[in-house]
């Protein structure tokens, strides 16, 4: 259904190192990193979707939505927990520490954070047998 998600920063080197690291546990990669573009992107293969953070176009200031939230979805609840940890260890900020959600249904196992721009993100897993 997608084909890729764009979200802002206001420095852009700082996104890739934290995007980076908080990706890891789940296996999507750097796919590029163009400064003159002021954009990078990943990818979890050679399939889309494409997660995109970059500058503001407009050349205004990064300001983060209010409502607007990304969600990941990770293979395991280990892997929730380890992108979790990756992101407040890479500067982001806990909304809601892993763990079941059963209120979305009972096997959602998720965690929130936003990154250093203040972007809501989610990593989350739907499988009842993941871990």
């Amino acid at each position: 259904m997608l084909s890729h998600v764009n979200i802002g920063t206001g420095d852009l080197d700082r996104a890739v190192t934290f995007y980076t690291a908080v990706f890891a546990p789940m296996g999507i990669a750097l796919k590029f990193h163009e400064r003159d573009m002021r954009w990078a992107g990943w990818m979890s293969g050679e399939d889309w979707p494409l997660f995109i953070v970059g500058e503001p176009e407009n050349g205004d200031a990064h300001a983060p939505g209010n409502g607007q939230m990304v969600a990941f979805e990770a293979a395991t609840r280990a892997t929730v927990t380890a992108c979790h940890h990756a992101a407040l260890a890479h500067g982001g900020v806990c909304e809601g520490a892993p763990g079941l959600r059963p209120q979305y249904h009972p096997a959602f196992f998720g965690a929130y954070f936003r990154d250093p721009d203040g972007n809501k993100i989610c990593i989350c897993c739907h499988a009842a047998d993941a871990d």
